[in-house]
């Protein structure tokens, strides 16, 4: 869903109050009995409803706040990590014995031969000259030392990509023990209510241009993780990684809690003071329901077995939380109505 706080147009440090007071404004104005000539204006009038359900329950509001922060701090360690490995490409090879890891320990300011020189190792021993022989021709022997130190050279200026990339992740966690799986692929999938009630299972493409398809079924709800083995990253050397999917239902008319599906039903005041027969669109069709009298806004309206699925194969409840609305126009009985109620006067 899009942000609920964009949404309803607060700030994130907005109070409760002003909460209630930017959905009241929001829901008066794209109500679809205002907006006749407008596709969108249930769509709109829904989402602003989802956006109010989620910012006026604090623990909600909360736990989405958590998730907000936790997704930016994942995308900078991304972008950090990203970086690195541009950086490691771009860097031009520095002639002579090094390795991926000597590579990345002076991308990242450390010599390697540096620190085992402080720490008192023993420097890398060199090859020895062997001794000439009384017949050997010196040129010869120096015309093959020299080729032996190109061939030397050439193999150590570029390492493979991949084992680069293996040396910048341990290096980022802080070890250069050896890693037996590439990193996983960690990604959200966007789903529809309808796609879970049918089944419809959503791609994703992988860095290789793999396209895979996550399996949605019975037990699936927001922000369900799903996990394929060893269909992530491939890396040489290391076993593959997985793929991390995250479910997020996309915005409709029905606001996801747990298993269960909450929908606006908004009714007039005679309505609600009398009680009516009316018909909600639920998941898979029209369902009938009966508002009892004496309704006030907020109230709720339970239709059992018409949520989600399940993993034992039994289904969530549609909710209808009512939504009390005015006329578009004032209706001066109403007026004199409520004034006698409030004045107690009779009419």
């Amino acid at each position: 869903m899009r942000d609920p706080y964009s949404v309803l147009g607060v700030k994130r440090s907005a109070g409760q109050e002003e909460i209630k007071a930017a959905w009241r404004s929001l829901a008066k104005a794209v109500h679809p009995d205002q907006n006749h000539d407008d596709p969108l204006a249930t769509v709109r009038f829904t989402e602003a409803g989802r956006a109010y359900d989620l910012l006026r329950d604090p623990d909600k509001r909360s736990r989405y706040d958590r998730q907000q922060r936790e997704a930016e701090m994942r995308r900078m360690e991304q972008m950090r990590r990203q970086q690195a490995e541009r950086k490691a490409r771009s860097e031009p090879p520095r002639a002579g014995n090094e390795d991926a890891e000597d590579m990345i320990a002076r991308i990242f300011g450390v010599d390697s031969r540096n620190a085992q020189a402080d720490a008192g190792a023993q420097p890398r021993p060199q090859p020895q000259q062997q001794q000439a022989q009384p017949n050997a021709a010196p040129a010869q022997d120096a015309r093959k030392a020299a080729d032996e130190t190109d061939e030397a050279a050439a193999t150590q200026v570029a390492a493979p990509g991949a084992t680069l990339i293996s040396a910048i992740l341990r290096r980022i966690r802080g070890s250069r023990a050896k890693m037996d799986k590439a990193p996983d692929l960690v990604t959200d999938v966007s789903v529809s209510v309808e796609d879970i009630l049918n089944k419809v299972r959503p791609t994703i493409e992988t860095p290789e241009g793999q396209t895979i398809r996550i399996p949605i079924g019975a037990g699936t709800t927001e922000g369900q993780v799903i996990r394929l083995k060893e269909a992530g990253y491939r890396m040489e050397g290391l076993r593959r990684g997985d793929v991390v999917a995250t479910v997020r239902i996309t915005a409709s008319r029905f606001r996801v809690d747990g298993f269960d599906l909450k929908i606006d039903l908004p009714i007039t005041i005679e309505n609600a003071v009398l009680g009516c027969e009316t018909t909600i669109e639920g998941p898979l069709g029209p369902l009938p329901v009966t508002v009892p009298e004496w309704s006030g806004s907020d109230q709720a309206i339970r239709i059992p077995g018409e949520g989600l699925i399940m993993e034992n194969g039994e289904r969530g409840d549609l909710v209808a939380e009512i939504r009390l609305l005015l006329w578009d126009k004032p209706d001066a009985r109403m007026i004199d109505l409520m004034r006698s109620q409030r004045e107690g006067l009779y009419l």
